[in-house]
C-alpha cells in the first residue's frame, strides 16, 4: 500500500489551491533550473532508470520514447512535444484531475520533457468538454509565463520554451496520437499511417513525441526523488505508482494515486468500501478502460494491477480506469453500447472500422434481445478477428475487445437468451 510521504499528486482531490503559490508550497517548481541543469541524456537516463511506462493506455517506455527524438537538427526544423489530454476513453477520468488540481505538476513536466527531447514548444491538447479544467489550465500557463517560468529563459535555465493550450472538439479519435497531431495542424481528426512515425516527421512535419498528462507529470517527481524511489514501487517491469480510477458498483467510486501491481482487491476494499452487495455479488470488470476485454470475478480478485498481470488474463491496464460489474448488470447490454460507442466515434478511414463497427453493433443489438441464431455468436467472433489489427489505428482494436471479451466469458448468456426467446416465441405461436 501507497504511503502518504510517497504520493505524486498531493492535490489530487482539490482541498487546497491549484494556483502557482499553493503548488509552489507542495513542491511544484523548486529549482526546476537545476534539474535542467543536470542535462537532456541525464534526465533522459534517469527516466529511463525509474522504470516509467506511458500511462496513456500502450504502456510503451517512457525513456524509451524520448530516446527516439534527434539529437540535433540536420535541416533546421524544431522539434516538438505534444501531450495528450484528450480523455475520452469511457471510465477514464484521471488526467482531468490532474489538470484541475494539479496542472503546475503538468506545466513544469512539460518544461522539462521538452527540454530532454531538445523540443522548442510543448501543445497540450485538451478534450473539448473539458470546459472548466481547461480554464484551469490556460490560467496556470499563463502563471508560469508572469513568473519566467516559461517562455524565453525558461525558470532560469537558459533554455527557451513555450507552451500552447489548444482545445479540441470532443472527438474520441484525436486521442489517438497522429489523429492529435492531424486535428491540431486544423486538419480532420484522422490517424496517419505509420512511418514516418511522430518522432521523424510529426506535428507541423518535425520530430515530435507524443505522451500523456500522467505521464509527464510524474518527471518532476522523479527527478527530485530518484529513480531508484519511483522503481521501488511495484513487480519488476511494471513499476512506480499509477491513478487507478474505479467506477461502476462500488460503494465509493474514486480517482486514487496507489503503487502498481496491487491486488485488486486490495485496491477495491481499501479505497472503495467494497463491492456493493459484498464480493460474492461482484460479476465482471473491465480493468483499462472500455477498450480492453472484460475480465470475470474469479480472475481478477487477486490479480495484481498492472500491465503484465492483466496482460496474463487476456486483458490490458490501459488507463487504468477499472468498470466494477455486479450481478444486476445487464451484460450483453453493456457491451453492446459500447459497440454503439466505438461505431459512433469511428473516423470511418478504413473500411474494416467503418463497416464492421456499425455491423458489429448491429448484431450486438440482436443478440441482447435474443433476436439471432446460435450460429451468429461464432460468425460475430470471427468478423471481430477480421477487423482487430486491420485498421491504420487502434480504434478497430478497441471495438472488436470488449465483444470477443464477452463471447469468450459469457457464452452461456449470450445462448440463454436466444433459447429463452425462441421458446416465448414458440409459446407465442401455439
Amino acid at each position: 500500500m501507497l504511503a502518504d510521504k510517497d504520493r505524486i499528486f498531493t492535490n489530487l482531490y482539490g482541498f487546497q489551491d491549484w494556483r502557482l503559490p499553493a503548488a509552489q508550497m507542495r513542491g511544484d517548481w523548486d529549482d526546476t533550473r537545476a534539474l535542467i541543469g543536470r542535462g537532456q541524456d541525464a534526465i533522459i537516463n534517469e527516466v529511463k532508470a525509474s522504470g516509467l511506462r506511458g500511462r496513456g493506455g500502450a504502456g510503451f517506455p517512457t525513456g524509451m520514447k524520448w530516446s527516439f527524438m534527434p539529437k540535433e537538427s540536420k535541416d533546421g526544423r524544431p522539434s516538438f512535444l505534444v501531450i495528450n489530454a484528450d480523455e475520452s476513453e469511457p471510465g477514464s477520468c484521471k488526467d482531468r484531475e490532474i489538470i484541475r488540481h494539479d496542472p503546475h505538476k503538468l506545466v513544469e513536466g512539460a518544461l522539462i520533457a521538452g527540454f530532454a527531447m531538445r523540443a522548442r514548444a510543448a501543445y497540450i491538447y485538451i478534450r473539448g468538454e473539458y470546459i472548466r479544467e481547461a480554464e484551469v489550465l490556460f490560467a496556470a500557463v499563463a502563471e508560469a509565463y508572469s513568473a519566467g517560468l516559461l517562455g524565453k529563459n525558461a525558470a532560469g535555465s537558459g533554455y527557451d520554451f513555450d507552451v500552447f493550450v489548444h482545445r479540441g472538439a470532443g472527438a474520441y479519435i484525436c486521442g489517438e496520437e497522429t489523429a492529435m497531431i492531424e486535428s491540431l495542424e486544423g486538419k480532420k481528426g484522422q490517424p496517419r499511417l505509420k512511418p514516418p512515425f511522430p518522432a521523424g516527421a510529426g506535428l507541423y512535419g518535425c520530430p515530435t513525441t507524443v505522451n500523456n498528462v500522467e505521464s509527464i507529470a510524474v518527471v518532476p517527481t522523479i527527478l527530485r526523488r530518484g529513480a531508484a524511489w519511483f522503481s521501488s514501487f511495484g513487480r519488476e517491469n511494471n513499476k512506480g505508482t499509477k491513478l487507478f480510477q474505479i467506477s461502476g458498483h462500488v460503494d465509493r467510486p474514486c480517482v486514487v494515486e496507489e503503487e502498481m501491481s496491487i491486488p485488486f482487491r486490495d485496491l477495491i476494499e481499501k479505497h472503495c468500501g467494497g463491492i456493493t452487495g459484498g464480493w460474492d455479488n461482484l460479476l465482471a470488470v473491465i480493468p483499462g478502460g472500455s477498450s480492453v476485454p472484460l475480465v470475470p470475478a474469479a480472475e481478477i480478485m487477486d490479480c495484481p494491477m498492472d500491465f503484465d498481470g492483466l496482460k496474463a488474463l487476456g486483458s490490458g491496464l490501459g488507463t487504468a480506469a477499472i468498470i466494477v460489474m455486479d450481478k444486476s448488470t445487464d451484460i450483453v447490454r453493456a457491451i453492446s453500447r459500447l459497440s454503439y460507442f466505438y461505431k459512433h466515434e469511428s473516423c470511418g478511414q478504413c473500411t474494416p472500422c467503418r463497416e464492421g463497427t456499425g455491423w458489429m453493433w448491429r448484431v450486438m443489438e440482436r443478440l441482447r434481445t435474443g433476436d439471432a441464431e446460435v450460429s451468429e455468436i461464432d460468425m460475430l467472433y470471427e468478423v471481430t478477428k477480421q477487423v482487430e489489427g486491420h485498421t491504420i489505428c487502434a480504434l478497430g482494436d478497441a471495438a472488436a475487445w470488449p465483444i470477443q471479451g464477452l463471447i469468450k466469458h459469457f457464452r452461456p448468456e449470450i445462448e440463454r437468451r436466444i433459447g429463452d426467446k425462441a421458446v416465448m416465441m414458440q409459446e407465442a405461436a401455439e
